[in-house]
Parts: structure tokens; sequence; C-alpha cells
């Protein structure tokens, strides 16, 4: 039987003690209240459903935000956005604690989020952000969460896959623009992805130590979905990598950024002066892609060049251009 008293600040404390269980106690302003939680606990405890929820009641989602990044996003290869992801995450859930969010304050959110512009495809990494984290509580740090309420609530639709090509004109528009750049390696960085289609954050991460010049191979070990992915390097690749010039201390074959957001801003003034519109350097990666096809490999061939790992996933970075398919019909 639970013991119910009033504390000297008039609010009323709740302890139940079961053999086998360590003291639960919780306290209330209302006396009703505090029979009500005895008696609901007592029987998930006869049932044996029952869970101890005291140290999620006492730990504020602003404290699951702030260890999750220090502890689990510096080791993701998008650590800089995912961390302004949580910033704005933190703003808004921070005050509340981590059994008082619902599916209804996602909901909320999700909504607001929507409302300001945002596309449903980023809306949708700010929840999958939210819902790691509560996971990650859950079953790495131990927090008694009992589901999880980001996968209660409807997720917003994204947009179509992107579809932009890049033209032959817009080919060498981009590549003067290149040549211009204060930076030395942009041209290289750019032709040897759209002979790869590497993703940036494998580019930047390439070392020379990769490379297997004799077998024309690289080695990406840091790759999104943290599997080792072995690239066969073209001709034109192998070339512009034995005439890229090396850094002394530094082993990176693309030395010149350090990081994602550095390379972005001179991206960004190089598209600007080639006044090419709407093109992203991900959007070389399609292009790769569809020239691989185009080239006459296979499904299986181009996803081992590429690290897809379904078709799905495959078919949003390939569109061939209605041309050249009608050219092999006859």
């Amino acid at each position: 039987m639970a013991s119910i008293r009033q504390l000297n600040n008039s609010k009323w404390q709740a302890q139940i003690r079961r053999t086998g269980h360590k003291p639960i106690t919780n306290t209330f302003i209302n006396k009703s209240d505090a029979a009500m939680w005895a008696r609901q606990v007592e029987s998930e405890i006869d049932r044996g459903i029952f869970l101890d929820r005291t140290e999620a009641d006492s730990t504020s989602m602003a404290e699951l935000f702030s260890r999750y990044l220090i502890e689990v996003t510096p080791h993701k290869l998008s650590a800089s956005r995912e961390k302004s992801r949580l910033a704005i995450l933190k703003a808004h859930f921070g005050y509340l604690m981590v059994t008082q969010v619902q599916s209804k304050h996602v909901a909320q959110y999700r909504d607001l989020r929507m409302n300001t512009g945002l596309t449903g495809a980023t809306v949708i990494k700010e929840l999958n952000t939210l819902s790691h984290v509560i996971d990650t509580a859950t079953k790495d740090w131990g927090l008694p969460i009992t589901a999880n309420p980001v996968k209660l609530i409807r997720k917003p639709k994204a947009a179509r896959g992107r579809d932009r090509r890049l033209s032959s004109i817009e080919e060498e528009q981009l590549l003067t623009a290149c040549r211009q750049s204060k930076a030395p390696m942009l041209v290289a960085i750019v032709l040897f992805d759209i002979e790869t289609g590497m993703r940036l954050s494998e580019l930047l991460g390439l070392n020379w130590v990769d490379i297997n010049f004799f077998t024309r191979v690289a080695t990406l070990h840091h790759t999104k979905n943290g599997e080792v992915r072995m690239v066969p390097l073209s001709t034109k690749a192998i070339r512009l990598l034995e005439n890229l010039p090396r850094h002394i201390s530094n082993t990176r074959v693309f030395w010149e950024w350090k990081s994602v957001d550095s390379f972005e801003h001179t991206w960004h003034r190089a598209v600007l002066k080639s006044s090419i519109v709407n093109f992203r350097f991900h959007d070389l990666r399609h292009e790769a892609t569809s020239r691989l096809f185009e080239g006459g490999m296979n499904m299986m061939e181009v996803a081992t060049i590429t690290g897809h790992k379904t078709l799905q996933m495959l078919k949003r970075y390939t569109h061939l251009k209605a041309e050249d398919l009608a050219k092999k019909l006859g």
C-alpha cells in the first residue's frame, strides 16, 4: 500500500515500497493526484509492466540535445548541419521534460516549420534528428521513454527528386568560372566528381594513401552509410589526380578546403560568376550517375561506383536524356 503524506511546503508526496523495486516517490500539489498516481503505479507493478520514469521526468529535452551534440554529432559527416538543426530543435522543445513531449507537440512543430516556407525535405530532416535524439536516449542512455512521439505523426511530403542535368554549354560556363576562381583546385574537383560521382564529403575526406594508381581504385573509408566503398577510376580521373599539387604536410587530395562549409563558399562564388541558374554541387553526382548509365553500365555496376543501396535511391539520381535513348532505338 502506498504511503501519502503532506510536506512542509503543503505539497503531497506519494511513496511506494515493493519487494524487488527501489522506493518510488513522486510529489503533487493535490492529494487526489498523488493517490491516483500511486494506484496507477501499483497496478502497473502488479501487472509486470511498470517502468520507472523518475529519471525521464527530471530530464529536460535541452539536456538531451546538449548531450547528443557532444557525444553523437561530432562523429557524423554532416556534423555542422546537424548542429544547426539541434539548435533549432532545442529552442523549440528545450523547455519540456522528456516525458512531457507528445505527438501533438511534434505535429505543431512540423506545421510551424512548414508554414515558414521550408521544404518538406528540410522539415523531415529536422524531425529525423529529433527522432534519433529520442531513440539514442532510450537505447543508449537508458532513459525510460515508452514511445517515440515523432514516429506517431505524419511526415511532410518531400518534393520530387531533383532532375537537374548539366548541358554542354553550362558545363563550359561552369569550368570557365572555376578556372577564374582563386581556388586552383576547383576545376580539378569538379571534373573529378563528374568522373566518379562521389559525394562532397567523400571528396574532401579522400587521402593519397586511399588511391591505388596501379589498380586505378580509390578506397572511401568515410561514406554516408558508414561502409567502405571501392571506386574505380577512369583514365581521365587518374590524369586529374596526377596533375594535382600535393601539400607538404596535409595528406588529403583536395587539401585546399578544410570542410564542406569552406568549399561551399568557393562553389557558390563560382556558380554565381558562371550565371548558371539553380545548380548545386551535388547535382554533379546526378550528372555523373546519369553519364555512367549512358555509357552502357548496368544497375549493379553503377551502384558499385556510386554506393546507392536500392534501385529507388539510384533512380532519383538517374535522369537519362531522351535524345540519347532515341539514338539507341534506331
